[in-house]
């Protein structure tokens, strides 16, 4: 076993514990970034001059009736900004743009003494626009040709032969939405200016130290004049990766102007209007199987909707082509990707990152031929799986070396869920009710770990031993309720051998770790988790030195456990806080930073080829449903799931991330339905889902009536800390059984063999319509079998 993932006597980690803040969630008590106003002296707040027009350019901005408006303090504009007036990595978001590029696009900012006194002077900007054309939707962006950023392509073996050897050809089109974040906490952020022209921001951001470098950036301060802290997030999901900044930014830039703190926050209308969503996409597909039904080749071209900027497009696009394989081999393939430009927010990171959006392409496709190749769909899965010990590669030239894990996973939750009893069981109800079907799908996934930019594999730390023995860890991840932070106190705590009491935690500051990469990639615990093994480990090795002289002992005869040191054949003992107090007197070092970086990655971008990520997750999961033949209408009732966490940190956290992610995965898959005025008229552009009211969430009645969880057993990862995997993302792509439970479901209520094309989300209203096509023996859907070469076939 490696030494990163070796555990040592009695380790904190794999321990079931609550979250670190749980009872101060739950009292109330817990405090998130615009909590800190009302402990601030005289604090601005700031409002965003909105420009309700798709796309324009701005011709006149008047800002002096603002300024007569009893409270408003300042304006601000372009003019004001002194460094670069710009919010992006790219350098195409302008924090003040000339150029309104969607519907709610903010050109200017109102300081007030109150919020309604900056919302007042909002109203009173006069902005006037020479509008322009727009587009709207990924599908019109395509027609004008409307793209930005890399358009890569993915290439594996040779196409033109998987087709010609191909007994069954097929080819399709598909389009499926976004999704809205959703966080409870809308974006925030308070920034102050000391005496000596230090910025220090709050900000609920998922990236402290790109918030830091942007706003240096706008402010044309070196980033050492910037300090951000994150005290914890209600919620990110990717959301508060790259967003966060600009508007940092804005009250930084306020707050220097005025010498006054500033404070931001977005209420949920504004939140949903201006910031970005997941990225929805456009597929177009040919697919050969032979004639067993395994994938012979495939060429598809993914087009994401970026939206007007380019934000995480290009590696969110990336992470899609990466993972169109899911668990399949498929021997030969093309894969082109392109970014839409349009005139809607830019989109942006969202859980799994691009990664669910390639998958459910795969998933997609497979479930619509099934039936036309004859084959239950779980069978068709299952025959295509990567396979243990035949040195398959993915079609961007990474080993699967965990293969066998796609089936183990696959099996147990048959064995869970009772599979093969319970299909015969829906079987004889859906005989017995022509009116309402019920259906079990299965779907598995393996999900790439780390980011597909080798340089942000990296993490720091910095613990401090106190005098007394307590400890306390900085780390550079940020917590927004995933329980990094528990996670990362028991790692500590499970190194240096001591009881969790003894650790506490800091706020991620940029000023204790800096250069840190987004808590994102499911790679919190990976990256940060090594780098606190890494200080504690330096920290240990100097107080077992100590130990060692104290209990007349060789040092690597020692061990700490429990808060003890004990020398290996001897009944000595020294207790933790007394080795700490001798180390101090004998002038030891009791503080350390600590580095962990990824070892064995590559990735050429160019080529697109390489070996970008250190290990898949995996894991499986059966759902059965419920569907209404009149309505559409459906309920879940039972998901089981198993799921490869390698040897668990944390088991409560873990699970409770699955449960989470599975349920976030099912509402972008079901229900969450975001849409947007395509029309021509005033309204153009404008989201019209844009509250809690209008946008569905899921909630406790789209919830499983059983769900159950396990994790995978004897399952450790020799390349993470302390054997463990990432949870983070992947569970959220076990959700696509929900959506093939529905399609099966539908299909239900037609002919035997029908196959059904249904949309995403599969609203209710959507899986209606595809009751109503199955019903009417609609085996062709929108997808088509084309003549190939071995078969020589007709078109369906």
């Amino acid at each position: 076993m490696s030494h990163l993932s070796e555990r040592p006597e009695k380790p904190v980690v794999g321990v079931s514990m609550a979250h670190e803040s749980a009872h101060l969630h739950v009292t109330g008590h817990a405090l998130y970034t615009d909590d800190l106003v009302q402990r601030t002296k005289d604090v601005l707040h700031a409002h965003p001059v909105q420009v309700m027009k798709a796309r324009g350019r701005i011709t006149a901005l008047r800002t002096e009736a603002a300024l007569a408006v009893p409270g408003v303090v300042r304006v601000l504009t372009g003019a004001d900004v002194p460094g670069e007036n710009d919010a992006g990595m790219k350098h195409d978001e302008p924090l003040f743009p000339d150029e309104v590029m969607f519907y709610g696009h903010a050109v200017a900012w109102v300081l007030g003494e109150t919020l309604e006194a900056a919302r007042l002077g909002a109203e009173a900007v006069e902005v006037e626009l020479e509008e322009l054309p727009s587009l709207v939707t990924v599908t019109e962006a395509i027609e004008a040709e409307s793209f930005h950023g890399a358009r890569p392509v993915m290439e594996t073996g040779d196409i033109d032969a998987g087709f010609a050897e191909s007994a069954h050809v097929f080819s399709g089109e598909f389009t499926f939405a976004g999704q809205e974040h959703f966080y409870l906490e809308t974006h925030a952020a308070l920034a102050q200016v000391d005496e000596n022209g230090q910025v220090f921001i709050q900000s609920s951001t998922q990236h402290p130290s790109e918030t830091q470098e942007i706003v240096s950036h706008v402010l044309g301060v070196p980033s050492h004049e910037i300090t951000v802290q994150c005290l914890r997030m209600g919620g990110g999901f990717g959301g508060k990766e790259m967003q966060p900044h600009g508007f940092a930014a804005v009250a930084a830039l306020g707050a220097k102007l005025t010498g006054r703190p500033v404070r931001f926050r977005l209420n949920r209308t504004q939140d949903l209007t201006m910031s970005g969503k997941r990225h929805g996409f456009n597929a177009t597909w040919k697919i050969g199987f032979d004639a067993e039904g395994r994938i012979q080749a495939l060429d598809a071209t993914l087009t994401a909707d970026g939206g007007w900027s380019l934000d995480l497009s290009e590696p969110v696009l990336a992470r899609a082509l990466c993972h169109i394989d899911n668990t399949y081999w498929i021997p030969n393939a093309r894969v082109a990707g392109r970014i839409a430009k349009t005139n809607t927010v830019s989109n942006t990171a969202f859980r799994g990152f691009g990664g669910p959006q390639g998958m459910l392409v795969i998933e997609d496709i497979l479930g619509r031929v099934a039936p036309k190749l004859g084959l239950d769909a779980m069978e068709l899965r299952e025959r295509n799986f990567y396979q243990p010990g035949q040195g398959q590669t993915t079609p961007y030239g990474q080993p699967v070396t965990q293969a066998d894990r796609i089936s183990t996973t696959w099996q147990q939750v048959q064995d869970d869920a009772h599979v093969a009893d319970r299909k015969r069981e829906i079987a004889a109800f859906n005989a017995a009710h022509p009116n309402t079907k019920r259906a079990l799908a299965i779907t598995g996934i393996k999900f790439g770990i780390s980011f597909n930019l080798t340089a942000f594999n990296q993490g720091g730390a910095l613990v401090l031993i106190y005098k007394d023995g307590s400890v306390l860890i900085n780390h550079g991840g940020t917590e927004m309720g995933q329980g990094l932070h528990t996670k990362m106190m028991q790692v500590a705590a499970t190194t240096l051998g001591i009881p969790l009491h003894k650790v506490r935690l800091a706020p991620t500051r940029t000023d204790k770790v800096p250069n840190t990469s987004a808590t994102a990639a499911s790679s919190g615990a990976d990256l940060n988790g090594g780098a606190i093994k890494n200080a504690c480990e330096q920290l240990r090795e100097r107080l077992l030195q100590v130990a060692g002289t104290q209990l007349g002992a060789n040092s690597s005869d020692v061990r700490i456990v429990e808060g003890v040191a004990r020398a290996l054949g001897s009944d000595k003992e020294l207790a933790w806080d007394d080795l700490v107090r001798t180390a101090y007197f004998q002038r030891v070092q009791l503080s350390a930073a600590g580095y962990y970086r990824t070892e064995g990655l590559h990735w050429d971008a160019k080529t697109f080829r390489g070996s970008p990520f250190k290990y898949f997750a995996n894991g499986a999961a059966a759902t059965e449903v419920e569907v209404d033949g009149f309505t559409g209408a459906y309920r879940i009732r039972r998901v089981d799931i198993v799921h490869d966490v390698g040897d668990s940190l944390s088991p409560m956290i873990d699970i409770g991330q699955v449960e989470g992610g599975f349920v976030q995965g099912a509402g972008w898959l079901t229900l969450e339905d975001l849409r947007w005025d395509t029309g021509e008229g005033p309204h153009r552009g404008r989201l019209q889902t844009q509250a809690a009211s209008t946008y569905k969430l899921p909630s406790f009645s789209e919830m499983p009536e059983e769900f159950n969880v396990h994790l995978l057993e004897n399952a450790t990862e020799e390349g993470a800390v302390y054997g463990s995997k990432a949870v983070g993302e992947p569970p959220l792509m076990l959700a696509f059984s929900v959506r093939e439970a529905l399609r099966q479901a539908a299909a239900a209520f037609g002919p035997a063999g029908v196959s059904v094309d249904l949309a995403s989300p599969a609203t209710p209203e959507a899986v209606f319509w595809a009751i109503e096509a199955a019903r009417g023996g609609d085996a062709s859907g929108s997808d088509t079998e084309v003549p190939s070469t071995a078969s020589a076939l007709s078109n369906a």
